[in-house]
């Protein structure tokens, strides 16, 4: 098989660390982890603006983009941020191509970080 094409079932992971690959394809699908700010010093709509950043960032270079989103889950660590949240989002999701999304309250990784967003999406053709 030449080494541009890809066995039936193959996995292909991106940013690949220790304990997590930031991207892993299947099939034609891609997963991202769970993704944070770097920046956590600043609020809710700063973090949710850097995480969506990081979501286009990654989407991009797994040949999709936030209009083939089939699911996300938002992570919020307080509730209460879930307006700011959706004012951040609400401007970046594309019009006719808002994805299935669900979203939870949930003790984050760190305290200071205040959103964490995990995409699924397919490629493009």
């Amino acid at each position: 098989m030449p080494p541009s094409e890809k066995a039936p079932g193959a996995v292909t992971r991106m940013h690949v660390g220790p304990r997590l690959s930031e991207i892993a394809v299947h099939n034609g699908v891609v997963y991202l982890a769970g993704q944070i700010a770097e920046d956590s010093a600043r609020g809710i709509e700063a973090q949710t603006r850097e995480v969506l950043g990081h979501v286009d960032r990654l989407l991009g270079e797994a040949n999709s983009d936030k209009t083939l989103i089939l699911s996300a889950t938002i992570l919020l660590s307080d509730i209460a941020n879930f307006a700011a949240m959706n004012r951040i989002w609400d401007d970046w999701v594309e019009p006719g191509h808002t994805p299935p999304r669900a979203t939870f309250e949930a003790a984050l990784a760190r305290p200071e970080l205040l959103v964490e967003i995990k995409i699924i999406a397919a490629q493009a053709g």
